[in-house]
């Protein structure tokens, strides 16, 4: 049976300062624990901790049943791994270690085929039989027949960047929900996933009796899956043992109660100073109160010693301002358009002020629309134009932007891009302050995490002066309050707006639904349609 326990767990930011502290909660067999906080909280290494990849400063973490972890990386892998690679990546250490220790030595014996080199050889193959690996490759065989439509033979070689983020996450949460570990670590499992593969995930959640603790951002799956919240706030985590649906009302009245004891904590302690003031005035004039004013010296240290109440949450404020601006009344015109080998010709016309939800399965061909109306090279045939005084602005969901590996913040923000004009460091700062920025100012941008990653996109496209909003999984990465300011500033956004997206909660705001149909036909819906299949056009 699975079990995961935090005791006492604190961990450090590199200069030292505490990033949390006195991490206590469990996650037993059967249950679906969500960790949530804001972005920047501590979530990926507190999730790093459970997973052994990164040992805390003080406290334990115990594991029954073994653990195996999706890291965040699962999805936009893009280098030239194969899926026997991404597969390892997921597996438990003795395996991987067991794998590359006969790869090294499948390498010597191409350049030495000595004795002593195959005697060697013979006893790493006979450690990844004792370590399961045999096993594994039989479970792999399912995993990707079930993801991919093939046998591991077939597909153990081939690269992974050829599968859509899709497909790799499906790929990794096959393995882990089949494999024998029964404590998984799931960082962000659902982003890449179109929505068949979310409720095929919630389902899998559902009925697991494997212990999960789960890291998303999605408002709908955690409604759904979640049988309770560990907040992770105020440098500390508490646990809310009701589904997410009620998180956010027990979390308005535990701050009440809160501020509350601080109040009277605060009221205590002012009371004790005075106390120890008075009595020490005294002690100065009676030596018989001299007692008595060690006495509440005592008490006061012992009080202070105690320490107060938990700190108070941090409320977080993100505030976009996306203002756009006025532009033609056709903003987007497409005549017979077809992006080519993914979907068939269609006509397309996008007005001032519209709020447009592209829905369909992975690798339909939706983030290559929004490429193209981006001015990025993408094949196609049929035409397509903006409007008058249409300035796109596009946010990648992969957040892949090479120019700005390598520098800060302030850097990026100084040097300006395209319209985009620089800014000094005083204004930039204010900028980054409204998205909760302002800490990272001297951070790279390739360091930060993916929520951040994600707010600094959003930031910039406001400074370039967007008139047509582009946006690829923009809440994919994005905490929860991050995720509605920026709903909030959708909807007041004097311009246009074209999203992909598989949030069901975002695109229920929206008012125009183009869905990409598994036959190839792109058409408009009144509604949202979550349940077209893959496309069976050949592609």
């Amino acid at each position: 049976m699975g079990f995961l326990e935090f005791n006492g767990v604190q961990c450090n930011l590199a200069d030292g300062r505490t990033l949390f502290g006195d991490v206590s909660f469990t996650v037993g067999a059967g249950e679906v624990a969500a960790l949530i906080g804001h972005n920047g909280a501590g979530k990926s290494t507190l999730v790093n901790v459970a997973g052994k990849r990164l040992k805390p400063r003080a406290g334990t973490v115990n594991v029954q049943g073994g653990l195996a972890m999706m890291p965040q990386f699962i999805g936009s892998v893009r280098d030239d791994s194969t899926v026997r690679d991404l597969l390892l990546a997921a597996a438990p250490e003795r395996i991987a270690a067991a794998a590359a220790d006969i790869d090294a030595l499948e390498l010597e014996l191409m350049e030495r085929d000595d004795e002593a080199t195959q005697m060697r050889y013979a006893e790493a193959l006979g450690t990844w039989g004792e370590a399961g690996g045999y096993e594994i490759e039989v479970l792999w065989d399912v995993v990707t027949t079930a993801a991919l439509g093939m046998p591991f033979d077939r597909a153990r070689f081939r690269d992974v960047n050829t599968l859509s983020g899709g497909e790799q996450k499906r790929l990794v949460l096959e393995a882990l929900l089949r494999g024998r570990e029964q404590v998984l670590i799931l960082d962000e499992p659902d982003n890449y996933l179109d929505v068949p593969g979310k409720r095929w995930l919630e389902e899998q959640l559902r009925t697991t009796d494997k212990a999960v603790l789960l890291v998303s951002h999605d408002r709908a799956l955690l409604g759904n899956v979640a049988t309770k919240v560990v907040a992770l706030e105020g440098r500390s985590t508490w646990v809310h043992g009701g589904s997410f649906t009620g998180w956010k009302e027990a979390r308005q009245a535990r701050r009440e109660r809160l501020a509350e004891l601080h109040r009277r904590w605060d009221e205590e302690h002012e009371r004790l100073k005075e106390l120890v003031h008075t009595l020490g005035e005294q002690a100065k004039i009676s030596a018989a109160m001299a007692p008595r004013y060690r006495a509440a010296q005592t008490r006061l240290r012992k009080y202070e010693e105690a320490g107060r109440p938990p700190e108070l949450p941090r409320e977080q404020r993100v505030v976009p301002r996306l203002t756009g601006g006025r532009t033609g009344t056709r903003v987007i015109t497409c005549e017979k358009l077809e992006l080519s080998g993914l979907m068939k010709p269609f006509d397309l016309e996008i007005f001032l002020g519209d709020r447009v939800a592209v829905l369909g399965s992975n690798g339909s061909g939706k983030s290559h629309l929004l490429k193209l109306l981006a001015g990025l090279d993408v094949d196609h045939t049929g035409s397509w134009r903006l409007g008058a005084r249409v300035v796109p602005g596009f946010f990648t969901q992969t957040h892949q932007h090479p120019e700005w590996m390598g520098k800060t913040l302030v850097e990026i923000m100084g040097r300006g891009e395209g319209i985009r004009e620089g800014l000094d460091r005083g204004a930039a700062a204010g900028m980054l302050s409204r998205y909760e920025l302002a800490g990272s100012a001297d951070q790279r941008f390739e360091t930060l995490s993916g929520g951040q990653q994600a707010r600094f996109q959003i930031l910039l496209l406001e400074l370039g002066g967007a008139t047509l909003l582009l946006l690829d999984e923009p809440t994919d990465n994005l905490d929860l309050v991050s995720a509605e300011a920026l709903q909030q500033a959708i909807e007041e956004f004097n311009g246009t707006v074209v999203v992909v997206t598989h949030d069901r909660w975002l695109a229920s705001s929206f008012n125009r639904y183009l869905l990409f149909r598994s036959d190839g036909e792109v058409v408009e819906t009144p509604e949202p349609v979550w349940d077209e299949n893959r496309v069976t056009r050949a592609r």
